[in-house]
């Protein structure tokens, strides 16, 4: 019985996808008529995050055209009409920032669609979220008048810097999914360059989490998960004592999770 129902399925699939071919198909697309329908473009916003000076931060540009000039922005713009999404994510951080390559890691954030999230027209915007090691001071591109880092926490603290469109919550959303992920993925290793040392990956987890973390349990937890990282059977001498260097390993996962810490916990401790 369930073996029928597949081939009915299947059957079915088969049929529609003949059916895309056939002349009422063709007549139906000739007929119809896009500017029935209202016009929604399409944009693409790249929270690009990275630590600096031990701080989380975000690469950020100033707007230099309508609307919002002069507001400090989210690389980001327009889809253009034979344009896949993640091409055009990676060509706005060209021409916004100046940047000729980008090889850290880019996810998908999510998508926005609040109709008045932009006064020209309805715009829907894909987030991108792009986690990296280290960058060159990013130069200004043709549609921008200034493009560089920000600390997240004077972003917070400084009101001046609100950001244009609804950007403040694109990046909340952004900081947010990058604490949590570096609670059950590798991706804190996406901050620092290799080879590393635990102390190097310590302070990712810090500045993101915004927490001191306790050197002891951190390098256990990282080195009893497998394949977290793996040494390189090299070391470095840049602090008081010789320190292990480490690569990226193979775990995507971390199993278990290496659980958020706040303020409260480690007073608890």
């Amino acid at each position: 019985m369930a073996a029928s129902r597949r081939n009915r399925s299947a059957a079915t699939s088969s049929a529609v996808a003949v059916d895309r071919t056939t002349e009422a198909e063709r007549d139906f697309l000739a007929r119809y008529d896009p500017a029935a329908f209202p016009s929604v473009a399409v944009t693409v916003d790249i929270v690009l995050l990275t630590i600096r000076h031990g701080r989380l931060s975000v690469l950020l540009v100033q707007r230099d055209a309508h609307p919002f000039r002069g507001a400090w922005a989210l690389p980001g713009g327009f889809v253009q009409p034979k344009e896949d999404l993640d091409e055009a994510a990676r060509r706005e951080l060209l021409e916004e920032t100046g940047l000729q390559t980008f090889s850290g890691h880019l996810e998908q954030l999510r998508t926005y669609g609040t109709p008045a999230r932009d006064p020209r027209m309805r715009v829907v915007s894909v987030a991108y979220l792009g986690l990296i090691a280290d960058l060159p001071a990013p130069e200004p591109g043709s549609d921008v008048s200034a493009a560089r880092f920000w600390a997240i926490e004077d972003l917070a603290e400084v009101e001046a810097t609100s950001l244009a469109f609804d950007h403040d919550r694109i990046l909340e959303d952004a900081v947010e999914r990058a604490r949590a992920k570096l609670e059950y993925t590798t991706l804190a290793i996406s901050f620092v360059e290799e080879p590393f040392t635990i102390s190097d990956l310590r302070r990712v987890y810090e500045a993101v989490w915004g927490v001191e973390l306790d050197r002891g349990n951190f390098r256990r937890k990282v080195l009893s998960t497998p394949d977290f990282v793996v040494p390189t059977g090299r070391t470095t001498h840049t602090g008081r004592a010789p320190a292990d260097l480490y690569a990226r390993g193979s775990t995507q996962l971390l199993h278990p999770a290496m659980l958020r810490v706040s303020d409260r916990d480690l007073q608890r401790q």
